[in-house]
């Protein structure tokens, strides 16, 4: 990380909030990190920066129980990926591009679809992300969405016979 990377993580007071909220899902506090991102979404939405808007939309739909709400979630998190610029993601981290988050978004959406039954819709997001997959660097987190992809598009071929 460079020095610029450290002054813009550092000035956005917001995002360092969305990482502190996610901080308690990932230490297993999975409520008071609900608690937190829904505080801070109630603060910058609807008009707030669409890239805190994405991120944490993107975090709040991993953190619901049903999975109706947590489509909703996502949906806000791609509406909001559409009015980011890369400029705005290069001021959270220099090598951020847009681009990039397409993947993840998609499949996230892709999941909510197989969850709640919706197997063509699901197919349809899945094809998204693979639209996107030259956005992802060939490493541990690109690996990783590439791999869910895989899992996903398996579990739909067998959902319905391989249709």
């Amino acid at each position: 990380m460079t020095a610029e990377d450290t002054a813009a993580t550092a000035e956005d007071t917001t995002m360092k909030r969305i990482e502190g909220a996610i901080a308690l899902q990932h230490a297993g506090d999975t409520d008071a990190a609900r608690q937190r991102c829904t505080a801070i979404w109630a603060e910058i939405t609807p008009d707030g920066d669409p890239f805190h808007r994405c991120v944490l939309a993107h975090y709040l739909a991993d953190l619901q129980e049903d999975p109706q709400e947590e489509l909703v979630w996502d949906v806000r998190a791609l509406e909001a990926a559409s009015s980011v610029t890369d400029d705005r993601a290069k001021q959270h981290h220099t090598s951020l591009a847009i681009r990039g988050f397409y993947p993840s978004l998609h499949l996230n959406l892709a999941a909510d679809h197989h969850k709640l039954g919706d197997h063509d819709r699901a197919r349809d997001h899945l094809s998204q992300a693979r639209q996107y997959l030259d956005a992802l660097r060939d490493d541990d987190y690109g690996r990783g969405i590439r791999s869910a992809i895989q899992r996903l598009a398996g579990r739909l071929d067998g959902a319905d016979g391989g249709a």
